[in-house]
C-alpha cells in the first residue's frame, strides 16, 4: 500500500494547481482526490489549511499573526537555505500554528517570532509562499468554505444538503472531512455543549413583503440589538456560546444563574440575545454589551457596572430530543410550558401590514433596532439564512468586512481611518469592495481601530496598509450606485460605520448578490435613465 504524502511541499503544489485551475467542478475534484490521499486525521488538518484556517472554528485566534511579526519572521530566515533536510508535513504546520496560542502576554510576540521563523527555515519558496498567504488569510485560489463541502460531498458521497446541515451541526470544517472519509457523516447530531451555527434572517424592506413571503401571518418579536447566544444545558451544568460558537460562559455568570432557576427542562439548547441593560431596564448600545460578552478578566467587577440580561425566542433541543424539524409555532409553545415569561421574547402573530408597523414602532419605542418577524410553520436551519426569518429596521445596512485603510489627514492624521469596506463574492470566492468609508466612529475607536488593523497588515503602501479580512463592521448607506471603479461594479453611497461587530465572523458579511438585490430594489416603481445614451461632457 502506498504511504500517503503528508508533506507540506505536496500539499503546496496542489494549492498551486487549484489557482491556476479555472473550472470549479475541477477545483472540487482535484482537492477531493488530495484529501482522498491522505489519513482522516491529516486530512481534517490539511482542508482546514486549505480554506486558510489557523485555528479551528470554535477557537479564538490567538495564533493571530502581525504583519510586523510576520516580517521580523521572515527578515530572520532571509534567504537562507533550508536547515533541516526532514519535509516539512501538513500536521507539523497546524501543530506549530496551533501552539503558537500557548504565547501570550509579556514577550509574547518575540516567542511567536521565533517559532515561526523557524517554521519558515523548513520551507522552500514554494511552501513559504503557501504558508504566508494561510497566515495572511489570503489564499486567493478559490477553494472556499462552500467549496470544501462540495468536497465533502464528494468524498463522502453524499448528497450536498445533507453534507451543509451536517456542517452546521458540527461548526468545524475539518471534522466534516475526517468523518466524510471515515463514513460517519450520518453520526451527526445535535447534541448539548455542542453548539451550532445559528439560524440567520435575509433582509425585508416593507411588511408586505414579509406577509407575502409567510402565507399571509407572521410571528413578530422585537430584533434586539445585543450578541445573539446559545445557552446549554446538561447533567447540571449551563455554559453559553456565541454564534462564533465561542465559549462565554464565564463573562455571562447572570445569564447561568437566570437559566439555572427559569427553565423545566433537565438538558436544553436555547437560541437568544444578551442585552446590556441600565438600571431601570432599558437596553444599553451594542457596544456596551460586545464589552460585557467579550471580557477575559475582571467580570465579578464589571457585572455590576454593566448588568445583561438574556431574551430566549427559541429551543432546538429539550430533554434528549432535538427539536429544529417542529414548526416555530411548536417551538414556541414548548418555550411557554417550560421557561419563565419574563425570560421569553416578545412575541405576536400579525396578519395585516397595519399589525407588522405597530409591531416595529413598539419595537423602536423600547430602544430595540428593529423587527424579526418569522414563519410560524418554518423549521429550524442551524446556519442558514432565508425568507424564513426576516429583519425588518428603519434603515439601510449592510455587513461588511475591512480589508484595507489608508492613513487620515488633518484632525485624523496619525490613524487608519478610510476603510475599504468589502463583501463576499459568492460566485468567485473571496471578497468584493463596495466602498469606503471614514465616518462613523469617535475619535477613540480610530485610535483603537487603527491598532487593530495595523496588527493585522499584510502588506503595506505609502496611503495605507492591506489587512487580513477580520474586522466586520456594520455600516448604514444612503443607496448603492454602480460603480465601475471597484470590481464589484457597485459603491455605496454615504456609507458610515454603525458598530464594529465582533460578534459577527467575516464569513457571515452580506454577499455581493444582497448588494446587488438593493440596487435592484431601489428601481421598484420608478424609472431608470440609460446613461449609455448620454453624450459625454
Amino acid at each position: 500500500m502506498t504511504e500517503p504524502d503528508r508533506t507540506f511541499g505536496t500539499f503546496a503544489r496542489v494549492c498551486g494547481i487549484l489557482e491556476s485551475t479555472p473550472s470549479r467542478s475541477e477545483k472540487v475534484r482535484i482537492a477531493a482526490q488530495y484529501l482522498k490521499s491522505l489519513d482522516p486525521d491529516d486530512a481534517a488538518v490539511a482542508a482546514m489549511l486549505i480554506i486558510g484556517r489557523t485555528v479551528r472554528e470554535r477557537e479564538r485566534d490567538l495564533a493571530a499573526i502581525g504583519w510586523s511579526a510576520l516580517s521580523s519572521a521572515l527578515r530572520s530566515v532571509g534567504q537562507s537555505v533550508l536547515l533541516e533536510h526532514r519535509p516539512l508535513t501538513v500536521s507539523e504546520v497546524w501543530s506549530t500554528l496551533e501552539g503558537l496560542k500557548a504565547h501570550t502576554g509579556p514577550g509574547s510576540r518575540e516567542k511567536k517570532v521565533r517559532v515561526l521563523s523557524a517554521l519558515l527555515s523548513r520551507c522552500d519558496e514554494l511552501e513559504r509562499e503557501w504558508l504566508l498567504r494561510i497566515l495572511s488569510g489570503e489564499m486567493r485560489h478559490g477553494v472556499s468554505h462552500g467549496l470544501m463541502l462540495e468536497v465533502a460531498s464528494r468524498l463522502s458521497s453524499t448528497d450536498l444538503e445533507e453534507v451543509t446541515i451536517a456542517d452546521m451541526l458540527l461548526g468545524d470544517v475539518g471534522e466534516l472531512v475526517r468523518r466524510a472519509l471515515t463514513g460517519t457523516l450520518k453520526e451527526v447530531g445535535l447534541e448539548p455543549m455542542r453548539p451550532v451555527r445559528p439560524m440567520l434572517a435575509e433582509m425585508a424592506y416593507d411588511p408586505s413583503e414579509i406577509l407575502a413571503a409567510h402565507g399571509g401571518r407572521t410571528l413578530v418579536e422585537p430584533k434586539m440589538d445585543g450578541v445573539r447566544v446559545q445557552v446549554h444545558r446538561r447533567s447540571g451544568e449551563v455554559r453559553v456560546f456565541t454564534r462564533r460558537l465561542k465559549d462565554v460562559t464565564h463573562a455571562l455568570p447572570e445569564v447561568v444563574e437566570e437559566v439555572s432557576g427559569s427553565v423545566r427542562w433537565d438538558e436544553f439548547i436555547l437560541d437568544g440575545e444578551v442585552v446590556a441593560i441600565d438600571e431601570w431596564g432599558n437596553p444599553l448600545p451594542f457596544q456596551e454589551t460586545m464589552r460585557r460578552v467579550g471580557r477575559e478578566r475582571s467580570v465579578e467587577e464589571v457585572a455590576p457596572l454593566v448588568p445583561v440580561r438574556l431574551w430566549v425566542f427559541d429551543v432546538i433541543f429539550a430533554d434528549g430530543r432535538p427539536t429544529i424539524t417542529r414548526p416555530l409555532s411548536e417551538r414556541r409553545r414548548a418555550l411557554e410550558s417550560a421557561v419563565d415569561p419574563e425570560l421569553l421574547t416578545p412575541a405576536r402573530i400579525c396578519a395585516t401590514k397595519a399589525d407588522v408597523e405597530e409591531a416595529l414602532e413598539e419595537a423602536l419605542r423600547k430602544g430595540h433596532e428593529g423587527v424579526i418577524a418569522k414563519d410560524p410553520e418554518s423549521r429550524y436551519y442551524p446556519g442558514r439564512r432565508g425568507a424564513r426569518w426576516l429583519k425588518l429596521k428603519p434603515s439601510e445596512t449592510l455587513d461588511v468586512v475591512i480589508v484595507a485603510a489608508e492613513w487620515g489627514h488633518g484632525r485624523r492624521s496619525g490613524w487608519l481611518s478610510n476603510y475599504h469596506l468589502a463583501v463576499r463574492d459568492e460566485s468567485r470566492g473571496g471578497y468584493a469592495v463596495v466602498g469606503k468609508t471614514f465616518k462613523g466612529l469617535t475619535d477613540e475607536e480610530f485610535e483603537r481601530m487603527t491598532r487593530r488593523l495595523l496588527e493585522l497588515r499584510t502588506s503595506e503602501h505609502p496611503w495605507g496598509v492591506e489587512v487580513r479580512p477580520e474586522v466586520v463592521v456594520e455600516v448604514a448607506f444612503n443607496e448603492v450606485q454602480r460603480s465601475p471603479r471597484y470590481e464589484s461594479g457597485y459603491a455605496l453611497r454615504f456609507a458610515r460605520v454603525v458598530r464594529v461587530r465582533d460578534d459577527k465572523s467575516p464569513e457571515e458579511v452580506s454577499t455581493l448578490s444582497e448588494v446587488a438585490d438593493v440596487y435592484r430594489r431601489q428601481f421598484l416603481g420608478k424609472g431608470r435613465l440609460d446613461l449609455s445614451r448620454l453624450p459625454s461632457d
